[in-house]
């Protein structure tokens, strides 16, 4: 066989179809390229590696990308949003819609940052009256489209390599808030509970949050029960529900029912 970077060689239909697929959105998992394709995990990696070779597509951990115009810069902050979109879309959809339903009518809530809180946005799509309080400028575009949900959005300088707002002027206007529920994620949790992040500068926001809000929950995907951030956010012990998609790493399970704190797997 040709090698991928032999002037012969060109994607057979099935890797030119995987490519219309990462074009159409711009970075997708490695897992929803099995599904749309219909084929094995085994053979979308044969693909991508090939096409990778090929310098028609860029990897990053658990999907794929189109490559970068520039390689020699690091990966744009807007490329990045979309290749941690692409993580466990499927998984933060099915989180999201279980978040949605748990919502009371009439709520109001507050909307952390992350893709896993975007989804929850988009699943909003079909609730009324519910007033949205978010410093996500992705999240708040994503309920501009729904003219039910009442969305308010504090002041703060923008953090742009993911579009929220933050330091201490959000910080108080978040305060000036009383809401239902406060919705958030974290980048990792760990073995012991705790929230990590990878930004100390989200903390203050964080805090407000938490303190203006009758209960939290916190909606992960189960992939982040794996992963290790430097900073820590908070605790699983400062939420009332955990919503995910796969039951987590004991011992987290037998803690949260000791603390309290109630979990929810998506189906």
């Amino acid at each position: 066989m040709p090698s991928p970077r032999s002037d012969e060689w060109k994607p057979n239909p099935r890797q030119l179809s995987l490519l219309e697929e990462v074009r159409a959105r711009g970075a997708v998992s490695v897992e929803r390229l099995a599904q749309r394709l219909d084929v094995t995990l085994q053979t979308v990696r044969r693909d991508v590696q090939r096409l990778h070779e090929a310098g028609l597509l860029s990897r990053f951990h658990g999907g794929v990308s189109l490559p970068s115009m520039n390689p020699l810069r690091s990966t744009a902050p807007a490329q990045a949003w979309q290749e941690r979109q692409a993580l466990q879309a499927d998984a933060k959809a099915r989180v999201a819609a279980s978040v949605v339903a748990a919502i009371p009518d009439g709520a109001t809530i507050m909307l952390g940052i992350g893709t896993t809180i975007e989804a929850v946005a988009k699943a909003l799509h079909a609730r009324r009256d519910i007033t949205v309080i978010t410093h996500s400028l992705p999240v708040a575009r994503v309920l501009a489209d729904n003219p039910h949900c009442l969305v308010k959005v504090p002041g703060g300088q923008l953090r742009r390599r993911d579009s929220a707002l933050e330091g201490p002027d959000t910080a108080d206007a978040m305060r000036q808030y009383k809401v239902d529920i406060a919705i958030l994620s974290a980048m990792g949790v760990s073995a012991e509970g705790h929230l990590l992040d990878r930004d100390e500068r989200e903390l203050p926001v964080l805090q407000s949050m938490l303190c203006r809000a009758e209960q939290a929950w916190l909606v992960v995907d189960a992939s982040k029960f794996q992963q290790n951030e430097p900073t820590v956010a908070g605790h699983v012990q400062d939420m009332r529900r955990v919503f995910t998609d796969a039951l987590p790493p004991a011992p987290l399970p037998a803690q949260m029912q000791a603390w309290g704190v109630r979990l929810t797997i998506a189906p």
